[in-house]
């Protein structure tokens, strides 16, 4: 799915665009799972009762309360969330009610790194750390095929037409 492209600059183009690793709806799922299979034994439980409509009502309520708080909101937190690389800038995008966002520009990007454990690696995801302009790195969590998310952003910052100097290179070189 591409980014819109009313919200990019003349000659920006999308380099990648991702939403967050599906690891993030792991718990979600397992929990929807959870639910089902409790719901059901509970309705298969009372359905001999005098009171199962009752129970069932009850227990229709309680799955789908479960079921919106815990299983959707992160399944549309994870769709609304956007991690966009342009060949300008870095976007984020969050939210559906509150939308909150970031952009950084490829020329105040100081450095980028990328961090993942033993189960980040076993899932393909990661975080990415964005050192800039501002006072503090900024982490993004759960990027998926961090590595290279990681190598095509440096690519991006180094390979930057804009810039005026890279070390070994003349402007004529380009």
């Amino acid at each position: 799915m591409a980014y819109p492209d009313d919200l990019l600059g003349q000659d920006e183009h999308v380099v990648i665009h991702k939403h967050p690793h599906w690891k993030m709806l792991f718990w979600p799922i397992v929990i929807f799972l959870i639910t089902v299979a409790v719901g059901a034994y509970l309705a298969a439980l009372v359905s001999s009762q005098s009171w199962h409509l009752y129970a069932w009502i009850a227990i229709g309520a309680i799955a789908v309360i479960v079921i919106f708080w815990i299983v959707l909101g992160p399944l549309i937190r994870w769709r609304t969330t956007h991690f966009v690389l342009t060949t300008h800038r870095v976007m984020v995008r969050e939210g559906v009610l509150t939308r909150t966002g970031i952009d950084i520009p490829m020329s105040r990007i100081n450095s980028v790194q990328f961090r993942h454990g033993l189960l980040d690696r076993l899932v393909g995801a990661g975080t990415l750390i964005i050192e800039s302009a501002s006072d503090e790195p900024l982490e993004f969590d759960d990027i998926p095929n961090v590595e290279h998310v990681h190598s095509l952003l440096y690519r991006e910052i180094n390979d930057d037409p804009n810039d005026d100097f890279h070390p070994g290179h003349s402007r004529s070189e380009r």
